[in-house]
C-alpha cells in the first residue's frame, strides 16, 4: 500500500468509533471497534452489516476503494484514495459518499476538516457544488447552498360542477379533506384519484378513466390494516404506495406516496415520529425536504416535487406539496408509524 497510513496499528483497537452510512436522506452512525482515523475509514469501506442493511442503512461508497495514505495533523485528516472514489456520474451518489467519508472522519483523532486526495492529487471539481480542492468540514455540507423550493405555479381551469361532485365523493371516501371541493381539477384532485386507484388496486393513471369511475360508485372508505386503539397514528403500505393517516382507528385521510426504491427500500417496522422539521436539509444529497416528519434515522415523510406512482426515493416517504403540510400538521412528535410490506 503506497504512502504512510498514520495510526495504522490495530493491535490496540478498542470500542469507540462511529462510522456513518446513509439511512434515508441523512447520514446515521453505527458502532465499530477502533480509535484511529485509519480504522474508521477501513470500517466505512467494509460497508454496513447485513443486519444494518435490513434496518435501512446503505453506503454509496463503491467497491474497490483503496486507501493510499491517511495522515491526521493540525485537525486536518488528509486521506488519499484511488480514483474510483470519484467514479460515476450520479450527483447524488457522489455527494452521499463524500458525506459518509467526511462525517466518519470528523472528530476522530481531533479531525475538524478533511482533505481528500485522489491518486495523490487534490480532488478538484469532482463533487458538484462542493470545493474539495481544499479541506472541507462536515458543517459546510450541512449548510444549504440552494433556496427553499417554492410550489410550482399552476393555472387551474374554471370551476366545473362535475369536478366538484368528484371532489365531494373523494372527500367522503377520505382521499381529500373538507374545503377541497373547489370544482377545479388540479394536482390535489389528481393526487387524490391516484391514491384511490392505489388503494383499490386499479391501474395507476391519476385520471378518471372508466374503471376508476365504476369503482368510485361502489367504493368505501379505507380501513386501517392494523389495530391501534385511540389516538393518531400512520400506516405506510409499501405494496399499495399509500399512507393512511388514522385517528381512533378511523382513516382520516389516505394519501398517495412514493417510498424507497428497490436499492434503498423503506424498512418495514414500527417507529415513532421523533421530530417535526418544517425545512429539513438533506446533507448528503444537498436538497431541501420541506414539512419533514422523520421516524427512523434519516427516513421521513416529506414534501418532494416528484412523487411518481411507484417507489422512487432514498427510503423516505415522498408526498406532493398539496398534502405534505396537512400531514405535517396532523402529526405529533411521538406519533406511531407502522411500515407494512403487505396490506
Amino acid at each position: 500500500m503506497a504512502g504512510l497510513l498514520a495510526g495504522g496499528s490495530t493491535s490496540a483497537a478498542k470500542p469507540g468509533l462511529s462510522v456513518y452510512f446513509l439511512r434515508g436522506e441523512q447520514v446515521a452512525p453505527v458502532s465499530r471497534s477502533g480509535s484511529t482515523a485509519l480504522e474508521a475509514v477501513r470500517a466505512l469501506l467494509r460497508g454496513p452489516t447485513r443486519a444494518e442493511a435490513s434496518r435501512g442503512f446503505r453506503t454509496y461508497v463503491p467497491r474497490g476503494i483503496r486507501i493510499r495514505s491517511l495522515n491526521v495533523a493540525g485537525g486536518i485528516a488528509t486521506v488519499d484514495l484511488n480514483e474510483r472514489f470519484a467514479g460515476g456520474r450520479d450527483t447524488g451518489s457522489l455527494l452521499a459518499r463524500l458525506a459518509e467519508l467526511v462525517r466518519t472522519l470528523t472528530g476522530v483523532q481531533g479531525t475538524k476538516k478533511v482533505q481528500l486526495l485522489l491518486d495523490g492529487s487534490p480532488a478538484v471539481a469532482r463533487f458538484p457544488g462542493v470545493n474539495t480542492g481544499k479541506p472541507i468540514t462536515f458543517r459546510s455540507l450541512q449548510t444549504p447552498n440552494v433556496p427553499v423550493p417554492e410550489p410550482p405555479p399552476f393555472r387551474l381551469p374554471p370551476p366545473d360542477p362535475e369536478v366538484k361532485a368528484l371532489q365531494q365523493k373523494l372527500i367522503q371516501l377520505g382521499y381529500m379533506i373538507h374545503g377541497d371541493d373547489d370544482g377545479r381539477f388540479g394536482p390535489a384532485t389528481q393526487n387524490a384519484i391516484l391514491g384511490f386507484q392505489k388503494w383499490e388496486r386499479l391501474p395507476r393513471t391519476g385520471l378518471m378513466d372508466a374503471k376508476t369511475n365504476v369503482r368510485l360508485d361502489i367504493a368505501t372508505r379505507p380501513v386501517p390494516i392494523t389495530h391501534g386503539g385511540a389516538g393518531k397514528r400512520a400506516e405506510i403500505l409499501l405494496d399499495r404506495q399509500v399512507a393512511l393517516l388514522i385517528r381512533d382507528d378511523t382513516v382520516v385521510r389516505a394519501i398517495s406516496v412514493s417510498s424507497g426504491k428497490p436499492s434503498t427500500p423503506t424498512p418495514p417496522g414500527s417507529y415513532k415520529v421523533y421530530a417535526k422539521i418544517p425545512r429539513w436539509w438533506s446533507t448528503p444529497f444537498r436538497e431541501w425536504l420541506p414539512w419533514a416528519l422523520p421516524f427512523v434515522g434519516g427516513i421521513a415523510f416529506h414534501q418532494y416535487p416528484d412523487v411518481p406512482a411507484f417507489p422512487a426515493s432514498h427510503g423516505c416517504v415522498r408526498q406532493l406539496y398539496s398534502v405534505a403540510r396537512w400531514t405535517y400538521n396532523f402529526a405529533f412528535v411521538g406519533m406511531p408509524v407502522k411500515v407494512l410490506s403487505r396490506s
